[in-house]
């Protein structure tokens, strides 16, 4: 009996541990295989098709999800919080950009996750939890609108809907690595979703296929079918990109290669931004004034980061501080930084701001130029960085959402591959009203923007060695000048600089083999000449300077073998002819 008993504590026992070691397991699996970019699964169905010969629904075919600041009948919006979904009731009208996607022909299958109250910009929300970004899972998707960018990433839906006031669509649609629509401000009607800030909000749309991102925006903004206008000219805003972390050569040569190639090298266009805008935003200045954070070289920018910032907040609280004072403690009272102490004078400066920015990009874009800028600072930030709380690093990514923001100007951002196993994008902006435009711009020319990506990923040429020869060509072009100005030395030493940077050019062996034979240094012209043709066989100009090096030094059957090469690639070398006449009635 005793035996038995023993047997059957160790069976329970060994029953225990096994069920202990099956939860642990399970709750090490993902709680939500949709990479938790949904709150609420729901199904909102299109119409039956018209009968033959009426065209079939322009969406037919294709789901989408919706961030949870739209409403829809008989769901609460949840707004990104549990609070606020506690104290609201079920909507009783769907929103009217959901119903007009519904009706025509795509069906809404869910509701996905925002950041709280839609405030925040990184994809971070204590309530429902951060969506996994499916391009970099240890990364923050971007907010705010961050389920419906994850949703589209990971092939959940063929599109989906976001709020952007501040980014809300551009940035993860950066950080998920998916095109993502930013229309003109207030194109768009926003009846029945939640208002972030009225002045600034837009809704967005995600799409990883262009055509699919331009069906839809035909349809929200009711825009009849045309023929395509070309772009007038792709302003590459050279400053912007110096703010980028990532290499500007590695994102502005697939956009210049691909705008070449559909649109021609004629199109090609650069400006500075920041130059741009002060001399036409004079009030920015109120915003430059005694500010701890910023680089003067940015002055501008940063100042428009700062306006927005503001209202932004200004609006948000115009919403909803009300509600969240009755809430208190539930809301963070961080949602909600300080304002301006000098309140009406900040709102004055910062909508005379919105206008003048937008004048300002009207006159440099009119209405076919498009203007071409990093969407954000770099790679997205990893999971619960410093960062993401960092004021310097939020204001400077607003410097880059805040040009369409205040503006009110059409954005679009365009993934164009990896760097350092993170997605990267630039953005193309066309003026207010110019949605159709760059909507069609993009459908022209995605296909060759990842044609160049890809052409870019298979080189195998990292982004340290792209700068390094950049900076080498630099070097050797300042060699250049220093030659022509005779000034020896000062050449060898940026031709020695560009070999370092970059030893398989044989140019650079070339041209400081000149400068050597300058200074009679001659043993070091033949070394350089020799190390040019190892690299080229057929560069001539190093054949001759190593010949003249050898005659100098007083090896004339190798200078006439050096001349004579020359005289083959080139026939009718004058400087080889000549040279081989001379030695040979000199030693017969």
């Amino acid at each position: 009996m005793a035996s038995s008993t023993a047997t059957n504590l160790w069976v329970l026992l060994g029953l225990g541990i096994a069920g202990v070691l099956l939860a642990a397991k399970r709750l090490r699996r993902p709680a939500r295989p949709d990479s938790g970019a949904f709150i609420t699964r729901l199904e909102l169905l299109p119409p039956p098709q018209p009968p033959p010969p009426q065209a079939r629904h322009p969406l037919t075919g294709l789901c989408f999800a919706i961030a949870d600041a739209f409403h829809v009948s008989g769901y609460i919006t949840s707004f990104g919080s549990l609070e606020w979904a506690k104290t609201h009731d079920a909507e009783t009208q769907t929103s009217l950009v959901v119903s007009s996607l519904v009706d025509g022909g795509a069906m809404c299958v869910g509701k996905t996750v925002i950041d709280e109250m839609a405030f925040s910009i990184h994809g971070e929300n204590k309530h429902f939890g951060i969506p996994t970004n499916p391009a970099a899972p240890d990364r923050v998707p971007g907010g705010c609108s961050s389920g419906s960018a994850v949703a589209v990433a990971a092939g959940m839906v063929d599109f989906a809907l976001g709020v952007d006031a501040i980014g809300g669509v551009r940035i993860p649609g950066s950080y998920c690595g998916v095109l993502a629509f930013r229309p003109s401000h207030a194109v768009v009607p926003n009846s029945g979703v939640i208002p972030v800030a009225p002045s600034l909000d837009a809704i967005g749309w995600f799409a990883r296929d262009p055509s699919v991102l331009r069906r839809v925006g035909h349809l929200l903004l009711r825009l009849p079918y045309a023929d395509i206008r070309q772009p007038r000219l792709f302003y590459i805003a050279d400053d912007c990109f110096e703010m980028s972390k990532v290499p500007a050569r590695r994102l502005t040569q697939v956009i210049t290669k691909s705008v070449e190639k559909v649109f021609g090298r004629q199109v090609l266009g650069h400006v500075n931004l920041e130059n741009h805008l002060a001399s036409r935003i004079p009030c920015l200045r109120n915003y430059s004034n005694g500010q701890k954070h910023g680089d003067s070289k940015f002055s501008s920018l940063l100042a428009l980061s700062r306006a927005m910032q503001f209202l932004h907040k200004h609006e948000f609280k115009d919403q909803h501080m009300e509600w969240i004072n009755s809430v208190k403690p539930a809301v963070d009272a961080s949602i909600v930084g300080n304002l301006s102490d000098d309140l009406e004078s900040t709102i004055n400066s910062s909508q005379d701001a919105r206008k003048e920015v937008r004048a300002a990009l009207s006159a440099l874009l009119k209405d076919d130029g498009i203007l071409v800028i990093p969407t954000v600072l770099g790679c997205p930030p990893k999971l619960h960085a410093r960062e993401l709380s960092s004021l310097d690093y939020n204001v400077q990514t607003s410097c880059l959402t805040s040009l369409a923001s205040m503006s009110g100007c059409c954005q679009v951002t365009v993934p164009l591959g990896t760097h350092d196993k993170c997605p990267v994008s630039v953005s193309l902006i066309a003026r207010h009203g110019g949605d159709r435009f760059l909507l069609d711009t993009i459908q022209t020319i995605y296909a060759t923007i990842q044609e160049q990506v890809d052409v870019l990923a298979k080189s195998n040429v990292s982004s340290k060695q792209a700068m390094s020869e950049e900076a080498a060509e630099a070097a050797k072009e300042k060699g250049n000048i220093a030659f022509k100005e005779k000034q020896w030395q000062k050449a060898i030493n940026c031709y020695t600089e560009a070999i370092k940077l970059n030893n398989k050019v044989a140019t650079y062996y070339s041209n400081r083999a000149a400068a050597f034979l300058e200074l009679a240094s001659f043993r070091q012209a033949e070394a350089d000449c020799t190390s040019a043709i190892d690299i080229d066989p057929k560069i001539v100009k190093a054949y001759l300077r190593r010949g003249t090096a050898r005659e100098m030094l007083g090896y004339y059957k190798e200078a006439v073998d050096d001349f004579s090469h020359a005289l083959v690639l080139e026939p009718m070398n004058k400087t080889a002819g000549v040279a081989i006449n001379r030695l040979k009635k000199l030693f017969p």
